[in-house]
């Protein structure tokens, strides 16, 4: 395997530099991760400071490892503080500390059990028909134009409209809520400026504030909603705390649209790129999920996840990794390790091998997978009947954020 000219390996030290905003990088990661495949499964990303994970074998077994977690050393506030003045941060970091995102036991478990009812697979299923008839609608919008960005016009009013129901917040405020997300996910990009710093806690307080408002009307009249299921639900005869209420609000909010919204437009770009009629592929229920699915594997939304050692681990043969160290697993390496998966940068829905890892995997598994995978297969087929004729009228381009991995737009025609 050729080494991509704009990655410099030291293999004495197993030391990569690899700009994460490297436009052809940012492009095609493909061809970077085949690099570390053959190359260096494990490495040291000096970009970011810590050790990466490519392999599918060690991601996936690092996700289930206790000794590896999300909760940082000390609690979030003592590790962020410790990285230097952070006052301009105050409502961005007041909204993550109590994010079950950013947790372990217990307290991850009292919080996740509280939200995970509305999330099972059989529970999800009943919105199946909302989604459809969402799709329709959007389409019944644009369909006479021609032309439309499909990320502004449809991945993204789907997953933000139901998941803004679910909670029990206006359906109208879905653009608000994908604009104020956008701003914080921000933070989770390499060296995010000033700039991005002080929107990002601008949109957490906006955020913050909406809840909070919301969150007091159903206290006076509640609903079967789940923001009425985290204001009135005892667990062990405790309560969540107001930080606690609203941090879990807006990562449900958050988390309900903004993987979904990438993976839906990654999905339409992947199919689009493969020829012929794209319906071939959604023609029954087991050929939308198994096509989903390898869109997920093939594209995934999400390329890094991060976690703290909290014990020491030896990883491989004369490496350790020791307590206070956090490294990072690359999920969209993960997906396509060839020594996992047949021919893995091909798409192949079906296919025998399927594993990915994009939705995680041990307890911080994602919560809301199966709402994203029936979001995805009934948009999916619904848009591909209506438009087989749907092309490319753009070359489509992924955002600068790595971590998050998904379209500026997708621009589309059809007619």
């Amino acid at each position: 395997m050729k080494k991509p000219h704009y990655l410099h390996f030291d293999s004495h030290e197993l030391k990569i530099r690899l700009d994460p905003h490297e436009p052809e990088f940012v492009q095609n990661p493909y061809e970077a991760y085949t690099f570390f495949h053959a190359h260096c499964p494990i490495f040291f990303w000096e970009d970011y400071g810590f050790w990466c994970l490519a392999s599918y074998n060690d991601v996936n077994r690092t996700f289930r490892d206790r000794r590896f977690g999300r909760q940082r050393p000390g609690g979030y506030m003592a590790s962020v503080q410790a990285r230097g003045e952070r006052s301009h941060l105050e409502h961005f970091d007041r909204a993550e500390t109590g994010s079950m995102l950013e947790l372990e036991p217990p307290e991850h478990t009292r919080l996740r059990t509280l939200v995970n009812r509305a999330f099972v697979a059989r529970q999800v299923e009943k919105l199946r028909p909302r989604a459809e008839a969402l799709a329709h609608r959007l389409i019944d919008g644009f369909e006479a134009k021609g032309s439309v960005d499909l990320i502004e016009a449809f991945a993204t009013p789907i997953p933000a409209t139901i998941i803004a129901e679910m909670m029990g917040v206006p359906a109208e405020t879905g653009p608000q809520l994908v604009a104020w997300s956008n701003d914080m996910v921000r933070m989770y990009m390499h060296q995010p400026t000033r700039q991005d710093e002080e929107q990002a806690n601008a949109s957490a307080k906006a955020f913050s504030d909406f809840i909070r408002f919301h969150a007091d009307e159903r206290r006076s009249n509640p609903g079967d909603d789940l923001l009425s299921v985290l204001i009135s639900a005892r667990e062990n005869g405790e309560k969540l705390t107001e930080d606690e209420l609203v941090s879990s609000a807006i990562l449900l909010l958050n988390a309900g649209h903004e993987a979904t919204v990438h993976q839906t437009g990654n999905a339409v770009r992947t199919i689009l790129q493969q020829g012929g009629d794209p319906r071939r592929f959604f023609e029954t229920p087991e050929q939308a999920a198994a096509s989903v699915e390898e869109c997920l594997r093939f594209d995934a939304p999400l390329h890094m996840f991060t976690r703290h050692v909290y014990e020491e681990v030896e990883i491989a043969p004369g490496m350790t990794f020791r307590p206070g160290q956090q490294i990072g697993l690359l999920l969209g390496a993960a997906n396509t390790d060839p020594s996992e998966f047949v021919n893995p940068l091909a798409f192949q829905p079906g296919r025998a091998d399927q594993k990915n890892v994009t939705f995680g995997a041990g307890i911080h598994f994602c919560i809301g997978a199966p709402l994203a995978r029936l979001e995805m297969q009934a948009a999916l087929a619904v848009l591909f009947q209506r438009l087989p004729d749907l092309r490319l009228a753009k070359t489509p381009h992924y955002r600068d954020i790595f971590h998050f991995h998904g379209l500026d737009e997708l621009v589309v025609e059809w007619g």
